[in-house]
């Protein structure tokens, strides 16, 4: 049975601060430690593991990973990374506390930004150091996929593509991945997985540090989905609740 682990990063600074986050690469604050060593103990707690691994371009998927695999003893395997499980890019709201937007567009208008489907929030300007084209480390990405905002429906079609030729192929050859990643891009994959509707996907909302473990047929559909939690399995993906802290 085909088996996939993904799992939201540990709570970064700007999380904790509820700062826009986005692209910008800010790390995990201490709690998000402490939750990516506790991810590690549930693994291992509950006997499932993995044979490959994924994070994106940002230090807080990346150390959330590197986290988990020296707890686990595994830091010899590769990990690759995926500018496309990046956030989603937030535009011009990076940087800005959630408290100070609200106050300047107010509260529909935000709620509008961060929990509709497909409208974006303002763009960046190419010139703003905040645009990926800016930065080193998506040199090699072309430049018409480097995004000045996006949706959630921009990010799940940015997501898709890496879930059908990095991951369905290791998933058919009877491989195990686990995919270290952020709240929008997880939701993009979960979307895919569970048939969730674009009104739906918008309000649930992916706790970090917090394996969630998807079991498939053999044509890579769900079976059954479950997260990890003190050793046991918990009930998936709580349709209902609205995140509390920006991604």
């Amino acid at each position: 049975m085909p088996r996939l682990i993904l799992l939201r990063h540990g709570q970064s600074v700007w999380n904790r601060d509820a700062i826009f986050t986005g692209w910008t690469d800010v790390d995990l604050c201490d709690n998000g430690i402490d939750e990516a060593k506790r991810a590690a103990a549930l693994l291992k707690d509950s006997d499932i593991k993995f044979d490959q691994c994924f994070a994106s371009y940002l230090q807080r998927s990346v150390h959330t990973l590197w986290l988990v695999l020296d707890a686990l003893e595994l830091t010899w395997l590769p990990v690759r990374r995926s500018w496309r499980l990046n956030e989603r890019h937030y535009g011009a709201l990076q940087g800005r506390k959630r408290d100070e937007v609200m106050e300047e567009v107010g509260q529909e208008q935000l709620h509008i930004w961060r929990r509709s489907y497909a409208v974006r929030p303002p763009e960046l300007a190419e010139t703003d150091p905040r645009f990926p084209g800016n930065q080193a480390k998506y040199a090699r990405v072309p430049r018409r996929h480097l995004p000045l905002t996006e949706s959630l429906k921009d990010t799940v079609a940015r997501v898709l593509p890496f879930w059908q030729e990095r991951v369905e192929p290791l998933l058919m050859d009877g491989r195990t991945p686990l995919i270290s990643a952020h709240g929008n891009s997880l939701r993009g994959l979960v979307k895919y997985l569970d048939g969730i509707s674009d009104e739906d996907i918008p309000h649930l909302e992916i706790p970090t540090g917090k394996p969630l473990v998807y079991e498939l047929d053999d044509g890579l559909r769900t079976i059954r989905s479950f997260y990890l939690e003190d050793g046991r399995e918990a009930h998936a993906l709580p349709k209902a609740k609205v995140a509390a802290s920006t991604a």
